[in-house]
């Protein structure tokens, strides 16, 4: 089955470190308010989830969520997870590193977007 979410080398050993240092994580892909656009990486439980957040997947054993609304704009793509130099937003985790979480995207083919679709995830 194709992932809704992936991440890089690099953002996965970021992950590590965040949870060698603040124990489990969760994502949630931000909507442009305060961060921008941004994937936030949060102390689990710090962000109460609710009806309106769709579970993509998990990056690194990380639940990653994305608000419905995003999710209906972006459900043509799968989501990959990078991390580059410089600060991002202000309530995320990684920003004390020196590094951000970064949300890049590539269009499903046809054939995966089908095979989602059949397996009812879309």
């Amino acid at each position: 089955m194709v992932e809704r979410v992936t991440a890089t080398d690099e953002a996965l050993q970021l992950i590590e470190a965040l949870k060698e240092k603040h124990g489990p994580l969760m994502f949630h892909q931000s909507g442009g308010c305060c961060d921008g656009s941004s994937p936030m990486c949060y102390p689990e439980g710090d962000l109460i989830t609710g009806t309106q957040d769709v579970l993509l997947g998990k990056i690194g054993e990380t639940p990653f969520y994305i608000h419905k609304k995003q999710y209906d704009y972006w459900k043509h793509t799968q989501l990959i997870i990078d991390v580059v130099d410089g600060r991002g937003g202000m309530f995320s985790l990684e920003g004390v590193e020196g590094k951000r979480f970064l949300t890049r995207s590539r269009a499903f083919s046809d054939e995966e977007f089908n095979e989602l679709k059949t397996a009812g995830i879309l």
